[in-house]
């Protein structure tokens, strides 16, 4: 107990020291210095952000994916993938690049200083999630110095005149901005007599419960917009004390007042009347916004971000009376994830920080996501829903023996609102919730298949969304399960799964690369000269439909690829072509077929299909499976797997 103790009261002095370290007070000259030493000390709104994000580092496309997945992704172009992002947030790379791009541009005073960061996209596709992860990290960075005591804890460098700032510019090298606000232009003269180096300086925070640095602004009822939500007012109970004029009456709470110097989110921004944004434009394009009463203008420096839905938008951006605003907004389209595999890694995220700790059996996740992704993809022309979600996770699609050369950026430019509409992740993680709830002994993908469609036929869609979305789960969804599920039996049963793929592998190039070549080959057990076996070489290839006059071009191909692969210093293995790999695979599921169907179907089992049956179930345990989902799973395949 008393261990326990000392380690809270360590890691709370330790807390308080690195506070104590961060904390700092002065007059105005000492701040001075501190700047000459650091120009970097004077940051705008924009800059600090970019420097929040870029300071996280970067990683390589290479991190997230292998590499031959990452180059059919992206060919020669991957995106910037910056760590500040990684954990949070996949499959929306460009977009997230493009939000570093607007603070970086930004950063550097360029038009994008002045303009409103706009997100938009569907509801769930994660706007509010990067918000929130803004906002987080914005209050986990460092200090900044401010006026002590100044209701929008300004710049300090403020306090420098008009006059000085050409001399003070040269000397601290930095570009000064700005103009103090009425309550310390009144504290300078009537408390410092004028004498702004002595004006007190210190360290502050951002913190999103306390309104330091950063605001939020929700949706305002039209019928009662009150521009003090922005610009804050005047404290009535005051005007007793001071004239009306006073600055000492001004109550600066706005928005734009409590997130100077950091963030203001604009929440579903188009919600509000159109009167009502303008004062945005001021507040980006000019840097002002007006005080409350007749005070004037007040300098503002905060990143403005807002977000909202497409319908809200398309809108807006109807009514050519919205023009001065559209001119100063970045917008940023931030889609649904396409990519089957970033979307599994979407609800492993959530549920890692959920309460739930019932079983999932594998592909469980998979077989949600595959609904999901499959429902935000356009028809095309050129291929079928589900080859186009297997192209854009990075898989080859294998058809007729050939890998299918469809050219990833053409489908996505004839799609071009592709991931704008669909199921949101929410609605699979409700899914999800549902599906462990109704069933604590574990779900499987059978539970959540079953929970969709229940739910898709309980939800208000259009007709023919809903009877697209059934059809999805009912029928296509369905085959691939089967397929899967195939495979997870086949590896359930071959002893060394991974082992025996290999060994045909390596037999196969072997008699491959001496029937090509038109030489003989060695037997492994024996050394003798032998011929190559066309026979084995056949039962490969007609898993993928490999046959007469084309079997001599596939065989080539498969030297000319794998020499390439090993050439470029890459391990060859059974995986490496995928083509062949599919052959394999096929290979291994015909071998076991029969003995599976019997098995699983079998109602009583003799004493050497018990004795199968049950080694069968024990490697299902150990790939993942529970008891009960290994049960589930084994029924569901015995009734819709193997048709007599």
């Amino acid at each position: 107990m008393t261990r326990k103790r000392d380690d809270f009261q360590d890691i709370i002095r330790k807390d308080q020291a690195e506070r104590k370290n961060q904390t700092w007070r002065g007059t105005f000259l000492d701040y001075l210095e501190l700047v000459r030493e650091n120009p970097e000390i004077y940051s705008l709104a924009h800059n600090h952000m970019y420097k929040v994000i870029s300071d996280a580092g970067m990683a390589s496309v290479d991190e997230l994916d292998d590499g031959a997945r990452s180059l059919k992704l992206w060919g020669d172009h991957p995106p910037k993938v910056y760590n500040f992002f990684k954990d949070e947030f996949f499959g929306i790379e460009p977009a997230l690049e493009k939000i570093v791009r607007y603070f970086q541009a930004a950063a550097m005073k360029g038009e994008e200083s002045r303009q409103v960061l706009y997100l938009m996209g569907p509801v769930g596709a994660g706007k509010s999630s990067i918000s929130e992860l803004l906002k987080k990290r914005l209050a986990e960075a460092p200090p900044i110095y401010s006026i002590e005591g100044c209701p929008i804890r300004e710049e300090p460098l403020h306090l420098i005149p008009r006059s000085l700032r050409e001399k003070f510019n040269e000397m601290l090298e930095v570009t000064i901005e700005g103009e103090l606000c009425p309550v310390c232009r009144y504290r300078l003269e009537h408390e410092f007599d004028g004498r702004y180096e002595e004006f007190p300086v210190c360290t502050t925070t951002f913190s999103v419960v306390n309104r330091r640095g950063v605001a939020v602004v929700p949706p305002v009822d039209p019928n009662n917009q009150d521009t003090s939500v922005l610009i804050g007012s005047e404290d009535i109970s005051k005007l007793d004390q001071y004239s009306e004029g006073d600055p000492r009456v001004l109550d600066l709470n706005g928005a734009f007042n409590a997130g100077n110097r950091g963030l203001v989110e604009f929440i579903e921004v188009f919600k509000n009347e159109t009167e009502y944004l303008h004062s945005i434009i001021t507040a980006t394009q000019e840097k002002f916004v007006p005080a409350p009463g007749r005070h004037g203008t007040i300098y503002v420096d905060c990143v403005i971000l807002a977000h909202s839905n497409e319908a809200e938008w398309r809108r807006f951006k109807a009514d050519h009376t919205n023009e001065a605003i559209l001119d100063r907004i970045v917008t940023v389209k931030v889609p649904y994830n396409l990519r089957l595999k970033e979307e599994v890694k979407i609800y492993e995220k959530m549920l890692g920080r959920s309460g739930f700790k019932s079983h999932i059996a594998p592909h469980t996740l998979e077989i949600a996501a595959m609904f999901a992704v499959m429902s935000r993809l356009e028809k095309s022309a050129k291929c079928d829903v589900t080859t186009k979600m297997r192209l854009y996770n990075g898989e080859d699609v294998i058809e007729k023996g050939r890998t299918k050369k469809i050219d990833i950026e053409e489908l996505k430019e004839d799609a071009t609102f592709e991931g704008m509409s669909g199921i949101s992740p929410r609605f699979i993680m409700k899914a999800i919730d549902t599906a462990l709830t109704d069933s604590p002994e574990g779900i499987t993908p059978i539970h959540i298949r079953d929970v969709m469609i229940r739910m898709v036929k309980d939800t208000e869609f259009a007709d023919d969304v809903r009877k697209h979305y059934l059809e999805l789960l009912q029928d296509t969804i369905h085959k691939a399960y089967l397929e899967i599920l195939e495979k997870e039996i086949t590896k359930a049963f071959v002893y060394a799964y991974e082992e025996q793929a290999e060994t045909l592998f390596q037999n196969y190039l072997d008699h491959a690369e001496a029937y090509v070549n038109k030489t003989t080959l060695k037997d492994r057990n024996s050394r003798d000269d032998m011929q190559p076996d066309e026979n084995f070489l056949k039962n490969i290839e007609e898993q993928i439909a490999i046959i007469g006059s084309s079997v001599d071009g596939f065989r080539q191909e498969v030297i000319s690829y794998l020499w390439a692969v090993g050439r470029r210093g890459k391990k060859v293995n059974y995986k490496s072509y995928e083509p062949l790999k599919e052959a394999i695979e096929k290979k291994l599921m015909e071998s076991v077929r029969d003995i599976s169907r019997i098995i699983t179907k079998a109602r009583t089992r003799d004493e050497e299909q018990q004795e199968k049956f049950g080694t069968l179930v024990e490697n299902m345990l150990d790939r993942g499976y529970n008891e009960y989902s290994a049960d589930v799973v084994l029924k569901y395949a015995a009734n819709h797997l193997w048709k007599d």
